[in-house]
């Protein structure tokens, strides 16, 4: 069976955000790794509008070029780290939004999360996204690795990790590889959903 590959997803388009910084530290410590392949996917590169198909995502008719791009790409992984921050109790808009345009791609997939944010370092922002991936037949690993802007951002900008997180990091990406590739043998033995 060939390696999983596991998309690391950024989670804001806003400018000035963190995500991208996060998502590229999660990246280069993934490339260490021999036992997966990773890439990058940032949900601004896609220009998604607020959704603007016509069927539900679950029919799979995907009419814009924007959609059938974003599936292509999303269908391609096998495995997923989500890099979000904690808006509002939440996830980001963007994120709930490039997530609402697919189903199918996403189902029988493993997920996993790195979150930042202030007094619960983005952990209700990890607790919405369970949720919702659970909705999408994703299952999610029990490690995440929850930072605070406190701790881990000097003055709020500058991404400074403490020296912990490394090692959270790794259990996160052992678990989500290791569900992966669990995942990819279901989807092997399992027909499609009608």
């Amino acid at each position: 069976m060939t390696k999983p590959a596991i998309a690391i997803v950024t989670g804001s388009t806003r400018p000035g955000r963190k995500s991208d910084t996060v998502a590229r530290w999660v990246l280069q410590a993934a490339q260490q790794r021999s036992d997966a392949t990773f890439e990058l996917v940032d949900i601004a590169d896609y220009k998604l509008p607020l959704l603007d198909e016509p069927a539900p995502a679950m029919m799979g008719q995907y009419t814009q070029p924007h959609t059938k791009a974003w599936s292509a790409k999303i269908a391609s992984f096998d495995g997923y780290v989500f890099v979000t921050p904690e808006y509002n109790h939440g996830i980001p808009g963007a994120l709930k939004n490039a997530i609402d345009f697919l189903n199918r791609e996403w189902n029988n997939k493993a997920a996993g999360f790195v979150s930042y944010g202030g007094g619960a370092s983005g952990s209700r922002a990890v607790e919405h996204l369970r949720v919702v991936m659970a909705e999408l037949m994703v299952a999610t690993v029990r490690a995440q690795v929850l930072m605070s802007l406190f701790a881990d951002f000097e003055n709020w900008t500058t991404f400074k990790p403490l020296p912990n997180r490394a090692g959270e990091l790794s259990t996160l990406l052992d678990q989500v590889v290791a569900w992966s590739t669990a995942m990819k043998t279901l989807r092997a033995t399992t027909p499609s959903n009608p």
